[in-house]
């Protein structure tokens, strides 16, 4: 594969540059990756990384080390990287940085590179990084932060959705509150005693209000404690086991047709996506102790995240440090949002609107900037 003497894939045409969209096995990375290209409206090639994540010490040198390198991929496993390089390269996630920075050394340092997020990298390494407040990035001409992540929830994806679900949920009684469980994730941890506790909070909230709950885990949900979860609902129930490419996730559909929504706190994206449809959003501190029971596999991860996040607070350079629970403040305080909990059913209130148009705007006009 020849390097900078490829030519530029659509160069003739500055108006509408070609596009790679580097997605990975992270579910919210590759939505935000994609909001961005479908709001800049060009067209786009979505290249799909396959990283080694088996291999700590490749990942570490991939990444800190050399930093433009293919090392943390499986070639063989990923969407083919060549010429025609593109003009514009989005990523998001510490692992497609190397790539995204490969893919510019091969056009000659001619491809710009938007990343989403926080990047490993010295932040003059892109383009534009488009960040939000949850990471500490230092204002830079090229770091734009937005208040809330990107996300793609709109009107036309949530009436199709509620349109070929309506019929499979019609004989779940209203209200209807939809529960989207993350996981995992830095120091917040969903130990069985957490997911327990959620289950008996909505529980007790549906069989007040005499209605139903629409139940998912994600990507990042440990199955014991979805199970535990589960095991505290003696109420109508829809309930979703995630499942990686699967057509038929109804995330979509629960936020179209649920009355209420409650999310758990550590997932920014899933409360963003949440709090755009402007129905009362109640977040579920998965941070909190939870109880004190926890088996011992719980017990050693959970302090090991605590330990490392406790190291990289104290040793990292601010910009390589992250507040999870930023976002889920965030919206509490300004009335986009409630714990759960702290008001019964039936006595949610008006929320505040909750409108991220801004946000994609000014992120709209920066892209587009870097080809004017």
């Amino acid at each position: 594969m020849t390097g900078s003497s490829a030519a530029l894939a659509g160069a003739t045409d500055r108006c509408t540059p070609s596009t790679w969209l580097l997605t990975g096995h992270r579910a919210g990375d590759n939505n935000q990756v994609l909001a961005l290209a479908e709001q800049l409206g060009w067209p786009f090639e979505v290249k799909q990384l396959v990283h080694r994540r088996s291999k700590l010490l490749t990942r570490l040198i991939s990444r800190q080390l050399f930093g433009i390198t293919l090392a943390g991929i499986e070639r063989r496993r990923s969407s083919e990287l060549a010429p025609p390089w593109p003009q514009l390269v989005i990523s998001a996630g510490r692992d497609s940085e190397p790539v995204a920075r490969w893919i510019r050394r091969q056009s000659g340092d001619r491809t710009r590179l938007v990343h989403i997020g926080r990047p490993w990298a010295p932040l003059s390494t892109f383009d534009l990084v488009i960040t939000t407040p949850q990471y500490f990035l230092p204002p830079r001409p090229n770091v734009l932060t937005n208040q809330l992540p990107l996300h793609r929830i709109t009107p036309a994806r949530l009436a199709a959705a509620a349109a070929r679900w309506q019929p499979r949920l019609a004989h779940l009684p209203r209200p209807r509150t939809a529960v989207l469980v993350g996981g995992d994730s830095g120091s917040f941890v969903l130990t069985r005693d957490k997911a327990r506790r959620l289950g008996r909070l909505v529980e007790e909230r549906v069989r007040r209000s005499g209605g139903s709950a629409l139940v998912s885990s994600s990507a990042r949900t440990p199955a014991h404690a979805f199970e535990a979860l589960c095991a505290q609902l003696d109420v109508p129930s829809h309930v979703y086991h995630w499942r990686p490419d699967d057509d038929d996730n109804p995330y979509l559909a629960y936020l179209a047709l649920a009355d209420e929504l409650v999310v758990t706190g550590e997932s920014a994206s899933m409360l963003t996506e949440a709090s755009v449809t402007q129905k009362p959003l109640f977040v579920f501190d998965i941070g909190s102790s939870g109880g004190a029971r926890r088996l011992p596999r719980e017990l050693l991860l959970w302090d090991l995240r605590k330990l490392r996040n406790r190291v990289a607070n104290h040793f990292s350079p601010p910009r390589m440090q992250r507040d999870i629970g930023d976002v889920q403040r965030r919206l509490v305080a300004s009335g986009r949002a409630r714990w759960l909990g702290d008001a019964p059913a039936g006595s949610c209130g008006r929320l505040a609107h909750c409108d991220t148009r801004e946000d994609a705007r000014r992120t709209v006009e920066r892209v587009r900037a870097l080809f004017e």
